[in-house]
């Protein structure tokens, strides 16, 4: 053999045997991963359970959703998902918060996507990458494990109440889905084989929604019960929207438990309390009477003018606080795209609550006129005191309300910021329905005012020299209301 091609010759045999050896390494065993010690499970179960956490609108999870609910559930049968989507849903949202407390993460874990397989830390995969790559080569699909529960106990799907399953969750399994509505519906959609329809609904235990989870004969159960059908069916995912040809309404009974597992940030005592302490802000029943000695000084002789222009100047304020609430709200919903603002918000917002109660309350121990975020600068009173002089009919007042109101923010934004933030976890126009119910509180006591000079139980002097007599004591009840709720939003008791 000629000595270059004794040459080219080993030169090709090393090359191989470096091959061989990588493809080796590769091959090699892997380090046990957390992942696959899912056989601590009695022996009769089959399948593979885990808590998925998303978001609608996150970049990385519109990665994992296609992966997770389309290519892993439809090549293993045995996986079961339930699905909590975080960003359009409040109850959803202190449902992770639970699971990130159960599993003590780190703040570096505590994004979504993120796919909990147990409460302990090695069991728990954040991030679009790491889901992707671990449950492409971890081989968890290849055991079984039980569904961690949001009190840290471990069941196995078939052993769980879907009805006391907190929140708002989505149960995947193959091609078909189970979808919360609320405490009483639940939508079963899937794709395939349709079956004869019925139009009464179904009332039943727990037992029928785990059934036609976990049956492979699952249109059997279907057959067996009654209820609703419904159109064509779509499941929103981050980044595109998958499509269920067949599905159904069920009505379950809701137990207890499934009503009182997770408490929503967003109750109506809180939004009551913020709106109260708004209310009775001495700033803007200070701007009303003086709205309402504009009135009667241009024109004494109609009193009636004091009902229109008083009406007409709180239906003004009425609107543009409904406005400002909106953008609020707005704000908010676009600053928690980054779920690690939205899990830490509702705690800033009770610490922000406790300041302003703190500023009140020393308003109350040491009053000085213009206090910082409870009453209106003093540098701003002649302005709205100047323009609130030219009013001279109830069209003047509404023009003027909307323009006062601005002068009116500095004093009055705090508890409204705080309620804004708590109605930013629901769709925005949800919050309608909250905003209107808070700023008719808020202008409560302006209309009290209007009706009580209209019908000459008392004058607007009496008014403003009530409100200077106790300007204190509304500071402190405004206070301690606003500090007993920063520390219960603080301290997770409300």
């Amino acid at each position: 053999m000629r000595k270059s091609n004794l040459k080219r010759f080993y030169s090709f045999l090393f090359l191989f045997i470096a091959l061989a050896f990588w493809q080796f390494l590769g091959e090699a065993p892997k380090p046990a991963y957390a992942l696959n010690q899912f056989q601590e499970e009695s022996q009769n179960s089959k399948y593979v359970c885990a808590v998925y956490f998303t978001g609608i609108g996150c970049p990385h999870c519109a990665k994992t959703d296609p992966f997770l609910f389309e290519k892993v559930l439809s090549e293993n049968k045995n996986v079961v998902v339930i699905e909590y989507e975080v960003y359009h849903s409040s109850e959803n949202a202190a449902v992770f918060e639970k699971y990130i407390d159960l599993a003590n993460l780190p703040d570096f874990k505590k994004g979504i996507p993120a796919l909990y397989f147990d409460a302990n830390q090695d069991q728990v995969i954040v991030g679009d990458r790491a889901i992707i790559q671990e449950l492409n080569e971890s081989g968890v699909f290849e055991g079984s494990n039980q569904c961690l529960l949001i009190n840290g106990e471990k069941k196995s799907f078939k052993d769980v109440d879907v009805r006391n399953l907190p929140g708002k969750p989505k149960i995947w399994k193959g091609k078909r889905v189970l979808v919360k509505e609320d405490n009483s519906h639940w939508i079963f959609a899937w794709k395939g084989e349709n079956i004869k329809t019925r139009k009464d609904e179904f009332e039943n235990s727990s037992d029928i929604l785990s059934q036609l989870i976990a049956s492979d004969n699952f249109l059997e159960v279907l057959k067996n019960a009654h209820y609703k059908s419904t159109d064509n069916y779509r499941v929103q995912l981050s980044g595109k929207s998958l499509y269920f040809d067949n599905a159904v309404v069920l009505t379950v009974t809701p137990s207890f438990s499934s009503r009182s597992e997770t408490a929503s940030p967003l109750t109506i005592g809180k939004i009551v309390s913020l709106a109260v302490v708004d209310s009775v802000n001495p700033c803007a029943l200070a701007v009303l009477t003086l709205m309402l000695l504009a009135i009667l000084t241009y024109n004494p002789q109609k009193r009636r003018n004091v009902l229109l222009a008083g009406i007409a100047f709180i239906a003004s304020v009425f609107l543009m606080y409904l406005f400002y609430g909106l953008v609020i709200i707005k704000f908010f919903q676009i600053i928690q795209a980054l779920t690690a603002i939205r899990l830490y918000l509702y705690k800033a917002l009770g610490l922000i609550a406790i300041i302003l109660g703190i500023l009140n309350i020393k308003d109350f121990i040491k009053y000085k006129p213009g206090g910082f975020l409870t009453e209106m600068p003093l540098f701003l009173r002649p302005k709205v005191k100047k323009i609130i002089s030219g009013i001279t009919s109830p069209k003047g007042a509404f023009i003027t309300g909307l323009f006062v109101t601005l002068f009116l923010l500095p004093c009055t934004i705090g508890p409204y910021i705080i309620a804004g933030g708590i109605l930013s976890a629901i769709k925005i126009l949800k919050t309608i329905p909250w905003l209107i119910l808070y700023n008719l509180i808020f202008v409560l006591p302006m209309v009290c005012i209007v009706l009580l000079v209209y019908l000459g139980v008392s004058k607007v002097e009496d008014v403003s020299q009530w409100k200077e007599k106790n300007i204190r004591y509304l500071h402190l009840v405004a206070g301690l209301i606003m500090v007993g709720l920063g520390v219960g939003m603080l301290f997770g008791l409300i």
